[in-house]
């Protein structure tokens, strides 16, 4: 009788934990479904190279929902791991790497998406044959990913040079031109220089590329990565300047050979099949050329009057130069929220940031708390269905919610992405559609879980 009674009242134990359990998970997936609705509603999805999640193989562990640096970009729905805000994704990839069964591939944007992008093969060439593009304006973001692709691009190249009996020096031909020294760039410029290839890189502004352009002391999120010509860089967040003061380094180490203030105008392919890549002030020829810009490109303009004014800029630097302003941002992404909260704690200073949206949607979670922050503590008024209208000398008008509002003004920030330099590609013949990297993806995807149903049948047969 007492083994009877002390069942049932473990019964009713593990049956009162299991309804919270349950209750917990069922609040949890309700929440994760909001959060997918809301990702839809403000995005129409990954615009770069993003988790693939093969749904046969999961196992509902949840482990790949909490490792994302980003938030929650994935989270379990029915069961099953799911994208909810995929336009949140750089690609960092920590999802696929703490799946225990490898249910998830690293793949890039979806047709739709690709169709704006250059269209490239595994090995980075575009349609033109030996000009390749890496870095993000061939889709992928983040330091690791255009280090890692400015090294694997050049051996590609120089393996090409050394099977056609080409890497021997030819006067006024340089084996490999390099245009754009971010990150992917000087990657790839030190992998040129252990390669022993005569090369030239050629900067438009200054060596860092987009980093060098961050405000001061941002942070930059980045990942182990083998560095060329450094080894193992094991830092996973430090900030603008000690990166820079990094590439610094091994660059005078290495003998950089770089010029600035040197932005291409075209580039076009002879009949010898060497290009001739000319700037505003000079012209190179070159067997092979790797693109390494940006995607922003020209800054975004409002088309709002008034905008020409010297107050209006659209990069800041330093924020702590600006004091006891009344200031307007106007943008809704990182680079915005980052920009509000820097020159808001500043002293003196009075920051209206101005967003088109009803909410944030596509920021890093890490801002979206600190912005959440500064917002209860009054630091920064946050004008949500709100657009510039007019900008004078002294003032902003607003239109909030369809209703005109003016403020006082000293300064305007606008943060509204840019224009890819997409004109200039097609210019120079680089074909535009379906990432051939992403079929590829898919590919080794399906191989890889043909692989694991082959390893789990032939276990089960030995077991039997």
């Amino acid at each position: 009788m007492d083994t009877i009674v002390a069942l049932v009242i473990a019964a009713i134990i593990g049956t009162f934990f299991l309804r919270g359990y349950l209750k917990s998970l069922k609040k949890q997936e309700a929440k994760a479904r909001e959060s997918a609705a809301k990702g839809a509603l403000f995005s129409e999805g990954p615009k770069s190279q993003h988790p693939h999640i093969d749904t046969a193989w999961c196992i509902g562990c949840g482990g790949c929902t909490s490792v994302c640096p980003e938030g929650d970009v994935l989270a379990m729905i029915g069961g099953k791991a799911a994208i909810v805000n995929g336009h949140k994704c750089i690609g960092h990839g920590l999802c696929a790497e703490a799946c225990p069964v490898g249910a998830i591939a690293m793949v890039l944007a979806s047709p739709s998406m690709a169709a704006d992008m250059p269209r490239l093969t595994p090995e980075y060439e575009t349609s033109v044959e030996d000009l390749f593009i890496i870095g993000e304006l061939g889709g992928l973001a983040l330091i690791k990913n255009a280090v890692n692709q400015g090294r694997e691009c050049v051996d590609t190249i120089a393996g090409r040079l050394a099977g056609n009996g080409t890497a021997k020096a030819t006067p006024g031909v340089f084996d490999l031109l390099i245009i754009g020294a971010g990150p992917a760039g000087i990657s790839a410029s030190l992998r040129a220089i252990e390669h022993k290839l005569n090369y030239i890189t050629l900067e438009r502004d200054e060596i860092g590329g987009t980093v060098a352009k961050y405000p001061r002391q941002k942070l930059v999120m980045t990942s182990p990565v083998e560095f060329p010509m450094y080894g193992k860089f094991k830092k996973t967040e430090l900030s603008k300047e000690n990166l820079l003061a990094f590439w610094d380094m091994v660059l005078n180490r290495a003998d950089f050979n770089v010029r600035t203030e040197e932005k291409v105008e075209d580039i076009k392919k002879g009949s010898d099949g060497v290009f001739t890549v000319a700037s505003a002030n000079n012209q190179y020829r070159a067997r092979a050329v790797i693109l390494a810009l940006g995607r922003t490109g020209t800054p975004r303009k409002l088309g709002v009057k008034g905008e020409e004014l010297p107050k209006v800029m659209y990069r800041l630097i330093e924020a702590d130069h600006y004091i006891n302003k009344q200031i307007l941002v106007v943008g809704g992404g990182d680079s915005a929220v980052e920009a509000a909260m820097g020159l808001a704690y500043q002293v003196g200073n009075k920051v209206t940031l101005s967003y088109r949206q009803p909410a944030f949607a596509r920021i890093k979670e890490r801002n979206a708390k600190r912005i959440e922050d500064s917002i209860k503590k009054e630091k920064i008024n946050v004008l949500f269905n709100s657009n510039p209208v007019e900008f004078t000398e002294t003032s902003v008008v607003l239109e909030v919610s369809g209703a005109r509002q003016e403020i006082p003004n000293d300064f305007v920030w606008i943060f509204a992405g840019g224009t890819p330099p997409n004109d200039f590609l097609k210019k120079i013949g680089v074909g535009f559609g379906m990432h051939d990297m992403a079929v590829d993806a898919g590919k080794e995807a399906k191989q890889a879980a043909d692989e694991k149903k082959q390893l789990a049948e032939a276990r089960a047969s030995a077991s039997g």
